[in-house]
């Protein structure tokens, strides 16, 4: 404790007060956050991150310093101070490598100067004359010792605002390879980590000579710069992770801003000679090869490395507990090459072996949906047995609702009903990629086409659901779409296989690298990033999952709905017959789908009449959980359970039951408790539906019809991508016909737009030429 004492005797006492306390909380919760581990070998998956105990922060200098060289980017500083501090009180042991007092120090020694300068031109000639004021070269070794003191003192005020304490250590070469010295430090290191006081560590530039080159000993990296620095602590102390913070985002294939240069997720020790080096940061002695082969040297020794942006505005103010949680930033380096590709090398095989799809014909697309087809039936047995393994294990896991185990479920009529469907959608796709839609003579010999063409890579992420597989992959192939698959892990086996069946029906024209099943352990955060690769992200599941995709994919069109919020309105004028048949097959056919019935709307006048008693004893029978809307409950005595929400989407035997007292307070209840997906009205009166019709803005509207009809297959489509609630591009059930765009193609004789100009020869026609039926 008297150590402690004396290493922040600087601050004040009633600050030392909040951080004696502080260490005994978070002695406390580092038992309740992260569990040590073993140290020896790096992590393997970025995932594993979290696990992390003991982390360095290295800050480069273009990340510390101003645009200007003269000065610290405070607000920069502070973020990262912040998270360090976050991370630091969930038990973890933080330490940073620090650049920053040259910089720190030009800016005082600057001042110092031109205020000396000001002084004495003031005193000769009697007034200031600060623009003809010239700083002389500043020597970096002094910058050092006037920084150092300043930098240190920043970093204890920003640290003390969250009830840390820090301790300041310069080392140089000889602390390392002195013997005697690299054991002190390595006991002092140790007794403040214990302390829990982060150590904010850094080279001695005051004394430190110029880096020689070559000069490692060997299996020793020698320390030249705060990267070899961080490196040799990490080792030395048997750091779990090191994160290197710099001015680009990570570790590209060639210099960043060049052509083609792509951003390495994982780099491998074996993929050194892959990599082109450009120049060194702006402000620093490192750069990228030094950042490399110190990250290789740690990696060695154990310690898993990350290389990332800590000066990009967007990410800088949560880019550390990023890393930490395994999110994909920067350039992870692993020892454990993965034997597949990565997500993005599969992306590009499927979007070159999606450009042989989009070009073949019609016909030769629709084989390889029905080769699909065939395969879904002739490979049942193998199917169901790995669909039988999910269930089982998701079963017993015991974290999944029935609803979800039920969608998990194949049998053998669905697997009949999805091959009845491709092959339906076999036939449909003759008519699709390449057909003309509007043909224009513009001028004389100048002729304008709109066609239909692909929309480019497709990544379609689904939760349970193993047949979405097959429809989405068919539907992909009748477009010319290049196609990711992001399945839930309760449906691996499944998916696996499905997946299989699928590749060897597309190699029959040769392009089975079209469909890729994304098998890696990606988060759909990571995936939604790919804003360069991916051109349309379909989610496929929970209202949870959707709106979690939505938030996401800032950078990449999404096409889905968030909720299945689904309305049944009994009017006044219904049959009863069909009342209770269109109510019964809403709700109980399959109630986890998303075009299940979820509220009931039911006419006043209805109410205490054998329509609305036969309604209620059917949904009992049918064991249906009854909630009671707010007008509803308040109609009875004894009512049931009253709705927490009237949005809610239930996706089992349950639903709310609600009066209104027209057809068209049924329409605004729709419209403020809806998500615009389907609604019903069931009625005798041709005038009240049509009203209902028009008048509902849902992207499937029915009369006298159970909602279970919005579906791409009953709707006559052969399959669906899913149902998007959506005003643009594609609404309700999305088939074949939503996931193809158009292109316009123009066929001149070296014509020019001079040539229509007021003194040109030639004018506009826009004449619109017929396309006959089925024009390709």
């Amino acid at each position: 404790m008297f150590a402690r004492l004396a290493l922040c005797s600087r601050l004040p006492s009633r600050i030392w007060q909040i951080n004696a306390c502080s260490v005994s909380i978070r002695a406390f919760s580092q038992a309740k956050f992260v569990v040590p581990r073993s140290h020896g070998k790096s992590f393997v998956h970025r995932g594993e991150l979290k696990q992390a105990k003991r982390i360095v922060v290295k800050l480069g200098s273009a990340v510390v310093t101003r645009g200007d060289e003269c000065g610290l980017a405070l607000g920069r500083l502070a973020s990262i101070v912040e998270q360090v501090a976050m991370l630091q009180n969930q038990g973890r042991e933080m330490m940073i490598v620090t650049s920053g007092a040259v910089a720190f120090g030009r800016q005082r020694l600057r001042h110092e100067i031109l205020l000396s300068q000001s002084v004495r031109q003031a005193l000769h000639s009697g007034q200031n004359q600060l623009k003809d004021m010239s700083v002389p070269v500043l020597e970096a070794r002094a910058c050092a010792a006037a920084g150092q003191s300043g930098l240190m003192a920043l970093y204890e005020a920003m640290f003390t605002q969250y009830s840390i304490c820090t301790a300041q250590i310069l080392v140089t070469n000889l602390d390392f390879h002195d013997e005697q010295k690299r054991r002190n430090l390595n006991s002092t290191l140790h007794e403040l980590l214990r302390m829990n006081i982060v150590p904010i560590i850094n080279t001695n530039d005051a004394v430190v000579p110029p880096p020689v080159p070559n000069s490692d000993l060997q299996g020793v990296i020698s320390i030249k710069d705060n990267d070899s620095l961080a490196a040799r602590l990490a080792v030395e102390m048997k750091v779990d992770l090191l994160i290197a913070l710099s001015d680009v985002q990570g570790l590209y294939d060639s210099p960043p801003g060049t052509d083609d240069a792509k951003l390495i997720d994982i780099f491998y020790p074996g993929d050194q000679q892959s990599i082109t080096y450009g120049t060194k940061s702006r402000v620093g002695i490192g750069g990228m090869e030094a950042k490399v082969k110190a990250a290789l040297w740690a990696l060695q020794g154990g310690t898993s490395v990350i290389i990332a942006n800590g000066t990009d505005p967007k990410v800088t103010g949560h880019v550390i507990t990023d890393i930490v949680e395994g999110k994909k930033v920067g350039t992870f380096f692993s020892e454990v090459k993965p034997a597949g590709p990565t997500v993005e090398q599969q992306t590009e095989m499927a979007r070159h072996a999606g450009r042989t799809l989009a070009s073949l014909h019609p016909e030769q697309r629709g084989e390889i949906i029905c080769c699909l087809a065939e395969l879904l039936t002739e490979k049942k047995d193998e199917i169901l047995s790995a669909n039988k393994k999910d269930m089982e294990i998701a079963t017993a896991s015991g974290r999944f609702s029935q609803p979800l185990i039920n969608r998990l479920s194949l049998s053998t009529s669905k697997l009949n009903s999805l091959a009845i469907g491709l092959r339906q959608l076999a036939v449909s796709s003759r008519d699709s990629v390449g057909r003309v839609l509007r043909r224009t003579r513009v001028a004389n010999n100048l002729e304008l086409e709109q066609i239909t063409v692909p929309i480019g890579v497709l990544l379609v992420i689904f939760e349970s659901r193993p047949d979405c597989l097959p429809q989405v992959s068919a539907l992909a192939i009748a477009s010319g779409n290049a196609l990711l698959l992001k399945g839930g892990k309760e449906a691996s086996n499944t998916n696996k296989i499905l997946h299989q069946l699928t590749q060897e029906a597309l190699s029959i024209h040769g392009v089975a690298d079209a469909i890729q099943l994304v098998s890696t352990r990606e988060e759909v955060e990571d995936l939604c990033r790919l804003d360069k690769l991916i051109d349309l992200i379909i989610p496929r599941g929970s209202s949870q999952l959707v709106r979690n995709i939505q938030r996401a994919a800032k950078g990449i069109p999404v096409l889905g709905h968030s909720e299945g919020v689904c309305h049944v309105y009994i009017d006044s004028e219904a049959s009863i017959d069909k009342a209770m048949d269109v109510v019964r097959d809403s709700k109980c056919d399959y109630p986890a789908a998303c075009n299940a019935m979820e509220t009931l709307l039911i006419h006043r006048d209805l109410l205490r009449t054998p329509v609305f008693d036969q309604m209620i004893d059917m949904l009992r029978a049918e064991h249906v959980k009854i909630h009671a809307g707010p007008r509803f409950a308040s109609y009875l005595t004894f009512s049931p359970s009253e709705v927490k929400s009237l949005r809610t989407e239930y996706g089992d035997l349950e639903c709310c039951i609600e009066v209104v007292d027209s057809m068209q307070d049924a329409v605004d209840h729709i419209h403020k408790y809806g998500s615009s997906h389907t609604d019903v009205i069931v009625t005798e009166n041709e005038d009240t539906a049509e009203q209902f019709l028009q008048q509902v803005d849902s992207a499937c509207v029915f009369w006298n019809a159970s909602s279970r009809f919005a579906d791409g297959y009953r709707f006559g489509l052969g399959a669906e991508v899913g149902i998007s609630t959506a005003r643009i591009h594609a609404r309700g059930p999305v088939g074949l016909e939503g996931l193809l765009t158009t292109k316009w193609v123009l066929r001149g004789e070296g014509h020019t737009v001079a040539d229509f100009s007021e003194q040109g020869s030639m004018k506009y026609l826009h004449e619109n030429i017929p396309v006959p039926q089925g024009g390709f």
